[in-house]
């Protein structure tokens, strides 16, 4: 489970219509700066991708994306991740791989630092 998510449909709203977006074969981000020291996810999976049994294993790497990448990621957003048709075959790797894809797009990645 995220620890912060955002859950009322208010928040996507305010998301989708003032956040940046960029989009891969497999996923959407949106993204809004929040004023905060933390990030606030939502995740949205459409019937259009599949059944249940498919949307609820997309949603499960789609938050295991965001765990594994959490560290490295700038803090102060709202996102909210949104599934393509495309997205409904994959593994979790390629749904990791597209959503580093999209942080980099977006620039919310740490600059990695040398020593």
């Amino acid at each position: 489970m995220l620890k912060n998510s955002l859950k009322d449909s208010a928040s996507f709203q305010k998301v989708y219509k003032e956040g940046k977006s960029y989009a891969n074969k497999y996923l959407v981000m949106y993204l809004l700066s929040n004023d905060t020291d933390s990030n606030r996810v939502g995740i949205s999976v459409s019937k259009k991708v599949g059944n249940s049994v498919v949307r609820h294993r997309i949603t499960r790497y789609l938050r295991e994306s965001y765990r594994a990448e959490e560290k490295d990621l700038k803090t102060g957003y709202d996102m909210v991740i949104v599934a393509r048709v495309g997205a409904k075959d994959k593994n979790c790797k390629e749904i990791i791989d597209a959503f580093v894809h999209l942080c980099n797009l977006h620039g919310i990645v740490k600059e990695m630092v040398m020593s």
